[in-house]
């Protein structure tokens, strides 16, 4: 759910860039109280895991695909949406700067929906449903799972009413559109968070929040954000994501040509010309370190007022 230049107009562009930056600016704010600096590799090895996650897109009907949007599971991890915002903020700025991946002029439409609204519906979403499930920590991924799930198509239905704004599509076809064609995506956002939360419930709880337990070592974490960035990205779905299909439907994929602003960077698209998949893994490799390199180095920039 990437928007690239020319689908928002000027004025939308520029209100989202303002809300995002106000919202980051609160986020570090936050982050001074709600996340330690001894969490810090915490941060860098979620933003990473997320990036290479969102590098695999996977199938789903009528020759869509999707990815991991990550603000549950970034929110959730990190125990704070505070950081949460964070984490995805810096997968955005990094995918748009390095790769292309993400307009430029469209950067603060989807941090506001991908790192702020998705964040906040999911972590939200997420504590309501553990309290009405009794709150047992062992219904955590179900819960999450289905925050995800929704995140996901209220961050589509807030795509939508900018390019409803921008002119880009009218509303009463592009909302329902957006928020159809993302149910699907959502299902699968919710299925891979609750997976996630699973596996680390049982094998590393050491990597939860409120837990005791002295994280046990940061090898086996690494070594999978490796793999998955530099070879499980190479089975990603070659179809169109949600809003790609989208726009192909109502007719304004054209507008992502038109206007497109490109820093240059040999990484373009995660390819490096000539040298085929194995491009594709070092851009994936190139960007996760980025990512645990960046969001590593926030945390040591948001220590505690108390340290």
């Amino acid at each position: 759910m990437h928007i690239p230049d020319g689908f928002v107009s000027v004025p939308v562009a520029a209100a989202t860039s303002l809300a995002s930056t106000a919202a980051l600016f609160v986020a570090f704010e936050r982050s001074q109280t709600a996340f330690g600096i001894r969490r810090a590799p915490l941060l860098g090895l979620t933003t990473a895991f997320i990036f290479a996650a969102q590098m695999i897109n996977f199938p789903v009907a009528g020759g869509t695909s999707g990815h991991l949007c990550g603000g549950a599971l970034a929110a959730i991890i990190l125990g704070s949406p505070w950081a949460g915002m964070l984490c995805i903020a810096t997968v955005l700025i990094i995918q748009a700067v390095l790769f292309a991946d993400g307009g430029i002029t469209a950067l603060g439409a989807n941090i506001l929906n991908l790192g702020v609204i998705s964040v906040w519906v999911a972590w939200g979403l997420t504590q309501t449903l553990q309290r009405l499930l009794g709150g047992a920590k062992g219904r955590l991924p179900l819960a999450a799972g289905i925050a995800a799930g929704v995140s996901v198509v209220v961050a589509a239905v807030a795509c939508a009413i900018q390019l409803a704004l921008s002119g880009t599509a009218p509303a009463n076809i592009v909302l329902p559109t957006m928020a159809g064609v993302h149910i699907l995506i959502g299902i699968g956002e919710g299925l891979i968070t609750g997976g996630v939360l699973t596996y680390l419930a049982t094998a590393r709880p050491d990597l939860l929040p409120g837990e005791e337990h002295k994280v046990r070592g940061w090898l086996v974490p690494v070594v999978s954000i490796l793999l998955i960035s530099g070879v499980l990205s190479l089975f990603a779905s070659a179809w169109p994501d949600g809003l790609e299909t989208v726009a192909e439907t109502l007719g304004f994929i054209n507008l992502a040509e038109q206007v497109r602003v490109v820093v240059p960077t040999p990484l373009a698209d995660y390819e490096i010309k000539g040298l085929g998949q194995i491009g594709t893994s070092i851009a994936g490799l190139v960007g996760s370190t980025a990512c645990f390199a960046v969001a590593f180095g926030i945390a040591k920039v948001i220590k505690p007022k108390n340290a």
